[in-house]
């Protein structure tokens, strides 16, 4: 049922009734009547009456439909030429016209037979059978051509109508077929066209890249096709255009018909209809490629920043893994070329994830559609470069003040140990003299000159200075060295009190002294006298 409705809706094409046409029992010359209606010629044809009815209403039906609805309007003027041919082909030609004649008539011209007796019989015959011939129109009887050409000027009517007319039956049925042809190039291309179109319209967005990049991919090879199919068109409308206006473009005196120059219209009117469409189709064409390119822009930034991310979500973690302080010098050198290496090796995660925050802003602005998806994701980008480089900063200075601090703990330690040593060194027998002492003193102040450079600051403003580096085991070594520092320092008190006591004792010598006889009592004196 659908096949049989689209065959009665689809309207007749050349190519349908290409045999029927190519008989040439009626044609569509392009002449027009002088009020503009279109002419249709029944030529003389000897087998008209065993036409089938059928073919003889599709012809007559195709050659109706193509003039303008403006010019049809008007109404039609038929010429029967009927001049070689007999009443009963003029009666029966009549008949057949007035019985299946689709169009709105407006004259009818009979040629009669140019036979006197058919003649004769003609005039009698038109008269009894006119009211049978059911046409609402004049009839109007003709001996010649010459009477023609006073009803329709010579040049509307072809050279067997002894008119100027030029008109070549194959050459129109040529021109009718490509006119037709282009035309449903132009509806198959339009409809092709809004397929491809809703296509693209209902196509949802793949989410990785191949699948993207695949899509793009066909989606412009089907767009280059379809372009080249309007190149074709096009091409066909212009070359077809150029064969209709060929006689003109042939001789300077030449002038197209009315049909022709209708030809000319409808292939302009098809033609500014495929560039409306083009013009349509590329517009909408470049909003889904932008889009397909952006798609394929996101898909690559999410792909990037899933990289860029875990390299840095790596990053972060190794950085918190240096929770160390060190305990000495030694091993807090160690840990600052660890974390020395470990900003080196973010550099190259840090700049991708800067340089891929940058790319995702150039996105914004250029008005990507995924602003929502994009922004955040730069966002998190740049802060976690910016945790990592401030977290590296506070480690760095963390590590900076540990480093201080075991120095000076290793200073204040290496000064008790020397000032140990110092006052070990000093013999107790050398110390007892004056020069000994003053000596053991000088030496003493001498060290204790030093104190300033090697000892710890005061215990509040030591914990002030490095309260955010001491752990529990710092401040115990630290402690330790402070109160190695108070004994150290309480035993040079000790020591400086000793010495300055020995050096202020003044030791005075024992003179022996003669007595003197006057002044000896009076006793006997020994024999033998002992010295003083």
């Amino acid at each position: 049922t659908d096949e049989i409705m689209q065959q009665e809706i689809r309207p007749l094409v050349a190519v349908d009734i290409i045999e029927q046409l190519h008989r040439q029992f009626a044609i569509l010359s392009g002449g027009r009547g002088k009020d503009g209606a279109p002419i249709i010629t029944f030529p003389e044809f000897a087998g008209f009456s065993d036409i089938p009815d059928e073919d003889f209403l599709n012809v007559v039906t195709y050659l109706t439909s193509i003039p303008s609805l403006e010019a049809a309007s008007i109404g039609f003027i038929i010429i029967i030429d009927r001049r070689r041919d007999k009443w009963s082909a003029v009666k029966a030609s009549l008949t057949r016209i007035a019985g299946a004649f689709p169009g709105n008539l407006q004259l009818v011209f009979v040629l009669r037979p140019s036979r006197f007796i058919q003649r004769t019989i003609a005039d009698i015959g038109i008269k009894l059978y006119r009211d049978d011939f059911k046409m609402k129109v004049p009839i109007i009887m003709l001996n010649s051509v010459s009477d023609l050409h006073g009803y329709i000027d010579k040049s509307q009517l072809t050279r067997e109508l002894g008119g100027t007319l030029e008109y070549g039956h194959s050459q129109w049925i040529h021109h009718r077929t490509a006119i037709e042809n282009f035309a449903m190039t132009v509806k198959t291309t339009a409809q092709m066209l809004q397929t491809f179109g809703t296509d693209l319209a209902e196509t949802e967005l793949p989410n990785d890249v191949q699948c993207t990049e695949e899509l793009l991919s066909a989606h412009t090879d089907h767009h280059s096709k379809l372009k080249d199919e309007l190149k074709l068109a096009v091409k066909q409308g212009a070359t077809l255009l150029t064969c209709i206006r060929e006689p003109v473009t042939r001789s300077a005196n030449s002038k197209l018909s009315p049909d022709e120059l209708e030809n000319v219209a409808t292939v302009e009117r098809l033609l500014a209809q495929l560039d409306e469409t083009e013009k349509a189709f590329d517009q909408f064409w470049t909003k889904h490629h932008l889009k397909l390119e952006q798609c394929l822009q996101l898909r690559h930034f999410e792909h990037d920043f899933r990289e860029v991310k875990l390299a840095l979500d790596n990053l972060m973690e190794a950085q918190a893994g240096f929770a160390d302080v060190g305990d000495s010098v030694t091993r807090v050198e160690h840990l600052l070329r660890e974390q020395k290496q470990l900003e080196e090796k973010g550099q190259e995660p840090l700049e991708k994830a800067q340089s891929l925050a940058l790319h995702g802003e150039q996105l914004i602005q250029n008005n990507h559609y995924a602003v929502d998806s994009i922004r955040p994701k730069c966002v998190e980008l740049r802060r976690i470069c910016d945790d990592f480089t401030n977290e590296t900063k506070k480690k760095y200075d963390i590590l900076g003040k540990s480093l201080e601090l075991h120095k000076q703990l290793d200073k204040a330690s290496q000064w008790c140990e020397a000032g140990i040593y110092l006052l070990a060194s000093q013999a107790v027998d050398k110390c007892q003299s004056q020069e000994g002492a003053e000596t053991a003193l000088v030496e003493i102040e001498k060290f204790l000159v030093t104190a300033k450079e090697h000892q710890l600051s005061s215990p509040k403003e030591f914990y002030n200075q490095f309260d955010m580096i001491l752990t529990s085991e710092i401040k115990a070594n630290a402690q330790r060295i402070l109160q190695k520092l108070e004994d150290v320092q309480e035993m040079f008190d000790k020591r400086q009190v000793s010495l300055k006591k020995l050096a202020a004792k003044q030791t005075r010598p024992v003179q022996p002294v003669a007595p003197h006889p006057e002044s000896s009592p009076k006793r006997a004196s020994p024999k033998i006298t002992r010295p003083a």
